[in-house]
């Protein structure tokens, strides 16, 4: 396959203007002639204005049409949009740049909107959750500059969980810079809030940036250090403190697997079923679900990231029943599984866990790279199964890294 370098320029827009948008359609995008796009999709004539105009009605950088940038795979045009319009907010509301507003939302109003933007996220929904985030990152940003000054704490608070939304969007959907960025707004406005609680599950999702960054010893180090900082006096701790701790050393145990310490993610295993046999159900509660259920599947996922497919072939025997997680989490844990039976050389039993699972989940899949790994993976077993799939995530059995970043795991 091609690198995207290789296509020229007029090729390189065709692609990026897809099926979905004809010649005629994108000149109306622009304002541009029907003729001037096609010179420029022939390589005849592409001036700074035109190329600037495509660019932005296509919600690409200039440098993508250029071929000095790769676009992502799964990136289609209303994803890209998505995104441009939240680094748009992530950048001006950290800068002070604020809408005219009414009437500032109230703090009842947002908490609702916090709890809508994860649970669109966690039902892998990250278009819809990501369009919500900008709207509601700005009316947290004013909400803040209005408050009162008894409740400045609180508003820096609500802001935080605004930014940690949208960071965790854009690295789910691979926008790493603006993940980066979203998650030092809220590291900055976490501490200001003075919340242990909000500083830790930020720290938390940095470590994820990191994670997908590939940046694994300090990604292991961050999360170790956000669930050393909130661990609860189990005697003493509600199941919402239980949740967040949970979630986080379940993490952290997902990062030590990547960097295949064997020992530390044991230690961290333990912790989480530990905590997971305290609580006794799924809870949810800071962004995030936990509980007895979510401790066993992450466990799959970490003893297939060691090597050990024995263990996570027995744990996936063990369970019975996924209904409590969040959608995006059955989902993870289903290619989890596919990869376990992947590796144990189970090829039909394999593809049959992922076909069912990119089918259901169509929307979740597109932003996922596993799936790929996992076709590649059972590339020997060529049936007409294997092309099924292939063809559900747009990739050829050995062609399935093509664009993909170089980690493994998509989604936590």
């Amino acid at each position: 396959m091609p690198q995207w370098s290789d296509y020229s320029t007029g090729e390189r827009i065709k692609i990026l203007r897809g099926r979905d948008i004809r010649q005629s359609d994108l000149a109306e995008m622009t304002g541009l002639s029907v003729v001037t796009i096609q010179k420029a999709e022939q390589d005849k004539a592409l001036s700074l204005p035109t190329l600037l105009a495509i660019a932005d009605a296509l919600s690409v950088d200039t440098s993508v049409i250029l071929g000095q940038q790769a676009p992502r795979r799964a990136l289609a045009q209303g994803d890209r949009s998505v995104i441009r319009d939240l680094s748009r907010v992530v950048h001006d509301t950290a800068a002070g740049i604020l809408p005219d507003a009414g009437e500032a939302a109230t703090f009842e109003e947002l908490q609702e909107t916090t709890d809508r933007c994860w649970e669109l996220y966690w039902k892998g929904q990250y278009v819809q959750a990501g369009a919500l985030a900008a709207p509601f990152l700005t009316a947290a940003a004013v909400r803040l500059h209005e408050q009162t000054a008894d409740e400045q704490a609180q508003g820096w608070g609500v802001l935080s969980d605004a930014y940690r939304v949208a960071a965790y969007v854009a690295n789910l959907m691979g926008a790493r810079d603006l993940a980066y960025a979203a998650i030092g707004h809220a590291q900055q406005a976490a501490e200001r809030a003075a919340d242990d609680m909000r500083v830790a599950l930020v720290g938390s999702g940095r470590a994820w940036v990191y994670l997908r960054d590939a940046r694994l010893p300090e990604a292991l180090a961050l999360a170790e250090k956000s669930a050393v900082d909130i661990e609860p006096r189990f005697s003493q701790a509600t199941s919402e403190e239980l949740t967040a701790y949970g979630s986080h050393v379940n993490f952290a145990a997902v990062v030590a697997s990547r960097m295949g310490d064997k020992e530390r993610a044991g230690d961290f295993l333990s912790q989480s079923h530990a905590t997971g046999a305290r609580m006794g159900r799924e809870v949810r509660a800071h962004g995030t679900l936990f509980g007895p259920v979510s401790a066993t599947t992450q466990a799959v996922g970490v003893n297939v990231a060691l090597g050990q497919t024995g263990k996570a072939l027995a744990l996936i025997g063990s369970i019975q029943d996924v209904s409590t997680l969040t959608e995006a989490a059955r989902n993870r844990y289903a290619m989890d599984k596919a990869m376990a039976q992947a590796d144990a050389k189970m090829w039909d039993a394999s593809l049959d866990t992922l076909e069912t699972t990119l089918r259901e989940n169509p929307d979740w899949a597109r932003h996922q790279t596993l799936p790929g790994v996992i076709v590649q993976k059972i590339g020997k077993a060529s049936t007409a199964r294997l092309r099924r799939v292939s063809e559900l995530i747009g990739v050829s059995p050995t062609g399935a890294q093509e664009f993909l970043p170089a980690t493994r795991r998509t989604a936590l």
